[in-house]
């Protein structure tokens, strides 16, 4: 009888080495990458692996094999496991970093993918999309992988259901760590999505459990669930902005989930949409989302709605959950014209609910007759109003060992013997994860004194987090300083260090950097007229990485070399965290303070998440102080946020080259507070609201000779939304 063939080893050096022995592949052989970078290696393996002897792609050490530039991995065939690879320092050359798919006809099953880095391997563009996970076939396993830091758009671990093969899949995705991924600016941004609308009426049965999802922020959707009787137990979601969003599909269950928000803004817990979903032994703490994003939320419907938009509620069963220290929950969210099917046959019971504050908690947006409401709990915060079997009562809340907090004496809300995976639980043992903190002044501080290019000089010599002290006296910068850093200037304690630049702009963001500035005086005397001049400006190419700005006690003077001079200007495929101006001032700017409005086609992107504008003095400015932008009819985003208090205006917006004629326009803003404010001689603010419910507060500001705000709607029908209280502008009556 001829000899069985025995599974073999294949140690391979280089590309062309791997591709010879993933020919001749059968089960029990392992194919093992030596150890350094692979450079735009696109992997493809498959083959007929067995439970017993499955087909191994390895790293000849765990987390020595960099797979770099244009590189990827495509599994197919059956029972193949892949494990202690780093994807980084580039991205996909397609749609996906890891397909469990090798081509169309090839689709991987019972596979696994175990101990993978996938970090910051994005597009260049970050509206260009891909995924870096996609699922297909049946019966795979994704595990005790690492991912993070996406910035460009595309579903971060998306399962497909596109074809027959790949639905009722019986996948497992468990211990894995989803990192940080920073706000899009887009819809596109979900880390984890289950289907889609096109594929909604059928179910996935795909278990995702014991994952740690850290600081994911990319749209209101952390989790979107677009498919039916998926399970999602046991995962913890920590400072993460947005929700788990039951989207589409029916019969999913969501149960043993632990949501830490910590107070960080649009943290949320679970939204509910669709029949037969289960919501039981959930833990809310820290969050502060409202609306669509509160801890929990049960959704309104559209009467035989289709497929992508929001299939009424019936036969919810929501029980046994904590909420605590939270700002919102919603019933009957998003009722209007369309969404007008209210939930029904539902159930909500022995629920523990406690809000941030005396303020209204449990918020009704229209009827819930078709919830059955019966022993829960509220221990803070009000009703909005009566609701049988809601009680209303005080209790001692304790820490527990496991660290979910329990009412005394009572049973009500999660169990006990709730135990939270933890950070060192999932994600690979051999690779860091993202640490928390500022970014700025973690590296080492730097003296410069005061002449021609040492600041250049200087700067050229800096790393990540270093700070610039300047002495007192002038500085001369010949050349734009290229920022890829996160890098701090600051001006001595005691004199005036005084900067002037003699190119277009002073700093240009590039990829990787921030800047603060401290305590300096910026003079564009010097700057030649140049179209596009900005003190701060980004690079004209796309940049994947968010970025901060920060200017403290920072004055700014004589940009006025052509009609368009500008402080900061944010362009295209740009996106700022956060935007801060503090105690500062700005004089004789022909242009604007901040321009953040390069994304006008109207597909809801936009360039800042954050705008704050506090203490300052601005007198003299030709253009629309802050203009910020986001158009579209897209809801997937929180931003913009727009903050301006206690500040001084004179002469502002009214340079005949302003063509909004406004001081400040802000169109699609999501949040604005523009409060405490003086303006003298100062053209009119000018806000447009687009979709979704923006809130804008307009109060306590004076004004002499500024007209009153133009207010405009877009979308709703009626009255502005716009709240103005205790204002005085010149002219117009008081509200």
């Amino acid at each position: 009888m001829a000899a069985p063939a025995q599974a073999e080893q294949y140690l391979v050096q280089n590309i062309d080495e791997y591709n010879a022995a993933a020919k001749k592949l059968v089960a029990g052989d392992v194919i093992i990458l030596a150890n350094g970078r692979w450079q735009d290696f696109e992997i493809k393996i498959s083959g007929k692996g067995t439970q017993a002897k499955p087909i191994t792609l390895r790293s000849q050490d765990s987390g020595k094999v960099f797979l770099t530039g244009q590189s990827n991995l495509r599994i197919g065939g059956e029972y193949i496991l892949v494990t202690g690879l780093v994807f980084r320092d580039g991205y996909s050359p397609t749609g996906e970093v890891i397909s469990f798919r090798r081509s169309k006809d090839d689709l991987a099953r019972n596979s696994r993918v175990t101990e993978v880095v996938i970090d910051g391997f994005s597009k260049p563009d970050r509206y260009e999309s891909d995924y870096w996970v996609g699922m297909y076939g049946k019966n795979n396993r994704f595990d005790h992988n690492h991912l993070a830091g996406k910035t460009n758009k595309g579903v971060t671990f998306a399962v497909r259901l596109d074809s027959k093969e790949s639905q009722e899949n019986g996948h497992r995705i468990d211990h894995n760590y989803f990192g940080p991924r920073p706000v899009l600016g887009s819809n596109g941004g979900e880390t984890l999505r289950i289907g889609t609308s096109k594929y909604s009426m059928f179910d996935s049965n795909t278990l995702v459990e014991n994952n740690y999802f850290d600081r994911c922020d990319g749209e209101v959707e952390i989790i979107s669930s677009k498919a039916g009787r998926n399970i999602y137990r046991g995962n913890i979601f920590f400072e993460s902005s947005g929700t788990l969003t039951l989207r589409h599909g029916d019969g999913n269950l969501v149960e043993n989930n632990v949501f830490f928000g910590n107070g960080k803004d649009h943290t949320g817990g679970i939204r509910v949409i669709n029949r037969d979903q289960t919501i039981r032994n959930n833990y809310m703490e820290g969050l502060r989302g409202t609306g669509f994003a509160s801890a929990l939320t049960v959704m309104n419907g559209v009467p035989n709605s289709p497929v992508n938009r929001y299939v009424q509620v019936d036969n919810a069963i929501i029980e046994n959950n904590s909420v605590v220290d939270s700002a919102r929950i919603t019933f009957a969210a998003g009722a209007d014209a369309e969404r007008s099917a209210a939930p029904v046959n539902s159930r909500f019971q022995n629920n523990l609910l406690g809000s941030t504050d005396p303020g209204t908690f449990v918020k009704i947006q229209d009827d819930i007759s078709g919830i059955g409401i019966a022993q829960n709990l509220l221990i803070s915060g009000k009703l909005d109003k009566p609701v049988a079997g809601i009680s209303e009562g005080e209790v001692v809340l304790t820490r527990a060992e496991n660290g979910l907090l329990y009412p005394e004496g009572s049973g009500i809300g999660v169990s006990r013997d709730l135990m939270p995976v933890t950070r060192d639980q999932v994600g690979v043992p051999w690779y860091p994860k993202p640490q928390t903190g500022d970014r700025f002044g973690t590296g080492k501080t730097m003296s410069v004194q005061p002449g021609e290019d040492t600041l250049t000089e200087a700067f050229s010599a800096t790393s990540d987090g270093d700070r610039l002290v300047l002495s007192a006296g002038d500085y001369l910068v010949n050349k734009v300083l290229p920022l890829d850093k996160a890098i701090s200037i600051e001006g001595p304690k005691d004199g005036v260090a005084k900067i002037s630049f003699a190119r277009p702009s002073l700093i240009e963001i590039k990829q990787g950097g921030s800047l603060r500035l401290h305590n300096l005086v910026i003079d564009g005397g010097m700057a030649p007229d140049s179209v596009g001049n900005a003190v701060i400006r980004t690079t004209i190419f796309p940049i994947q990485s968010n970025f901060l700005i920060e200017l403290d006690r920072v004055s700014v003077a004589n940009l006025d070399v052509n009609k368009s001079f500008h402080v900061i200007m944010l362009g295209k495929s740009s996106f700022a965290d956060r935007v801060s101006i503090k105690n500062s001032n700005f004089v004789n700017i022909s242009g604007s303070v901040l321009q953040a409005a390069a994304e006008t086609e109207d597909y809801g992107q936009y360039n800042a998440e954050y705008i704050e504008v506090s203490g300052s003095n601005f007198k003299d400015i030709g253009g629309e102080l802050f203009n910020i932008y986001r158009g579209g009819r897209d809801e997937s985003t929180f931003g913009p946020h727009f903050s301006l208090t206690d500040s001084n205006f004179m002469n502002a917006g009214r340079s005949s080259n302003n063509i909004t004629g406004s001081s400040m326009v802000l169109h699609g803003v999501q949040h604005s507070d523009i409060s405490n404010n003086m303006f003298l001689d100062a053209a009119p603010i000018k806000i447009v609201h687009t979709v979704g419910r923006p809130q804008t507060r307009i109060s306590g500001n004076k004004s002499k000779n500024m007209p009153a705000p133009i207010l405009e709607e877009l979308d709703h029908q009626g009255a502005h939304r716009a709240i103005l209280v205790g204002n005085h502008f010149e002219g117009a009556a008081k509200p």
